[in-house]
């Protein structure tokens, strides 16, 4: 993959922070700032999609939108079961 180099600017304390995170995890902190902006892509692409679908279908009912977070719930809980990763 084809990588850029970028100047940005950040409060100088969620840099400390950031840079701390990425030590703790023993990768960049490129990596890192990169990740938390492709889950933002991929957030912003998520929401999209709802949007869509609702203008097309009507909004998400309460007990729809309960079912969605059970089901997220269960997922994520048994992503964590099998990675031993702990809920953030």
């Amino acid at each position: 993959m084809a990588t850029k180099k970028v100047t940005i600017t950040l409060d100088e304390s969620l840099v400390a922070a950031l840079a701390s995170a990425a030590e703790e995890e023993g990768i960049p902190l490129s990596r890192l700032v990169a990740g938390a902006a492709e889950r933002e892509l991929r957030l912003r692409a998520g929401r999209a999609v709802v949007k869509e679908w609702q203008a097309e279908n009507s909004a998400f009912t309460p007990e729809e939108l309960a079912d969605a977070r059970a089901e997220m719930a269960d997922a994520d809980a048994e992503y964590l079961s099998t990675t031993g990763a702990s809920a953030a």
